[in-house]
């Protein structure tokens, strides 16, 4: 029997063919559990060569019941209230109860833009989705765990730079620095339900989070996108600066969160963990 044998999954983010929740997803399916993917766009666009035609949340769930579990897609954005509660009811209707949240949804926005020249839409745009709805999946999923009791687990993907500063990217580490506030509070208030909540701060991977900006680096350097791409592949080889020379993958956070919704992390709760091959 697999260790999360029939134990119920939702995870955030899940539709971008190189996102950590795609890979979050299969894992949690490979040990056994079924699984709830959310995103916003049920097929989010890939820049990648290779991605072409990729079928976003549809493809997911094929995915997962070709591993012999169950899948639900769901379309919702969590910067809303109403549309999580939306989906965190689907999720019960069909499966009964949530024994895991993984929330890996999220956004990038700028990189380069100093805090004098940000603008408020683009602070609110990067905070709303990312913390506030960080907390408002976090929220509508504890709720539902509180009622079911002991054994639950809860996962938010923060950040490297939930850890420091980032000149440029003032939205981006704030709004990552809160997620890993909210997550040790919440911890320590669902201690007494025994429900365990922890947070993942990684460093460098390659996954689709990074397009947009690559996006913008091709442009600003006049160069293709394929060729902005194979540049940041190459970024952090050896000389870079990652001490194990490369850019982490995916998996290497599924691996992670495997270990932090199974029963061999129970005593383990309210830690930022760092993933970053070495770079702290």
């Amino acid at each position: 029997m697999n260790s999360l044998e029939d134990r119920v999954a939702l995870v955030t983010g899940a539709a971008s063919k190189r996102g950590m929740g795609h890979a979050v997803a299969l894992r949690l399916a490979r040990e056994g559990a079924n699984v709830v993917v959310v995103d916003k766009y049920a097929a989010p666009r890939s820049i990648w060569p290779g991605d072409e035609g990729w079928g976003g949340l549809d493809t997911v769930v094929d995915e997962i019941k070709a591993l012999g579990r169950e899948a639900l897609a769901v379309v919702a954005d969590v910067s809303s209230r109403q549309a999580v509660d939306e989906a965190v009811a689907k999720a019960l209707e069909r499966f009964g109860e949530i024994d895991i949240l993984v929330h890996c949804g999220g956004v990038r926005g700028p990189m380069t833009t100093p805090i004098v020249e940000l603008t408020e839409e683009e602070w609110r745009a990067i905070l709303d989705i990312n913390l506030t709805g960080s907390f408002l999946i976090s929220k509508a999923v504890a709720k539902t765990m509180i009622a079911s009791g002991e054994g639950k687990k809860i996962v938010l993907i923060a950040s490297m730079a939930a850890t420091k500063g980032y000149p440029g990217s003032g939205a981006y580490c704030a709004s990552k620095h809160g997620t890993v506030g909210l997550a040790k509070t919440l911890a320590l208030e669902l201690a007494q339900y025994k429900i365990n909540v922890n947070v993942i701060n990684p460093g460098a991977f390659s996954t689709n989070l990074r397009d947009e900006a690559i996006i913008k680096s091709a442009e600003a350097e006049g160069i293709s996108v394929a060729e902005a791409v194979e540049k940041e592949s190459q970024k952090s080889g050896p000389g870079g600066h990652i001490p194990l020379g490369r850019l982490g993958t995916p998996e290497e956070i599924a691996d992670l969160v495997y270990f932090l919704v199974s029963d061999q992390s129970n005593y383990i709760t309210g830690e930022a963990i760092i993933i970053g091959g070495g770079i702290t």
